[in-house]
């Protein structure tokens, strides 16, 4: 399996999951729709990025380093480590060690489809 597959199967992964604990855990209507139409605009993003054979990956590179920084807040906010106020709006099903876990795992596998979509510059040798 190449990068760029394996990247769009971490972000397919990652809207999957994201969408889901967000229609499971409703903490309020408000962060509901808008975690919803940010997930909508990334799957969107992703569609279109497939179908283009892989071309402007920047774009999907973008949500997914937005989404590896939303959970790296979210990890630091139920850690201690910051405070932003918006600690409610990380927990997931009011369980504060399942939501660690969580944003463990999705700045995780956010932050590897960054790495493996963005493209590299290639290495020209001076022979």
């Amino acid at each position: 399996m190449d990068k760029t597959r394996l990247g769009i199967g971490l972000v397919i992964g990652v809207l999957v999951v994201q969408t889901a604990a967000t229609l499971l855990w409703d903490p309020d209507a408000t962060l509901t729709g808008i975690a919803l139409a940010f997930n909508a605009v990334a799957a969107v993003s992703t569609f279109l990025f497939v179908r283009r054979g892989g071309r402007a990956a920047w774009v999907v590179g973008g949500w997914c380093a937005g989404f590896f920084g939303w959970h790296v807040v979210g990890l630091g906010e139920l850690a201690g480590w910051w405070t932003t106020g918006l600690d409610a709006a990380f927990l997931v099903g009011g369980e504060y060690q399942g939501s660690v876990v969580y944003q463990a795992v999705m700045a995780t596998a956010a932050g590897f489809a960054v790495h493996l979509l963005l493209p590299r510059q290639r290495q020209v040798s001076a022979t």
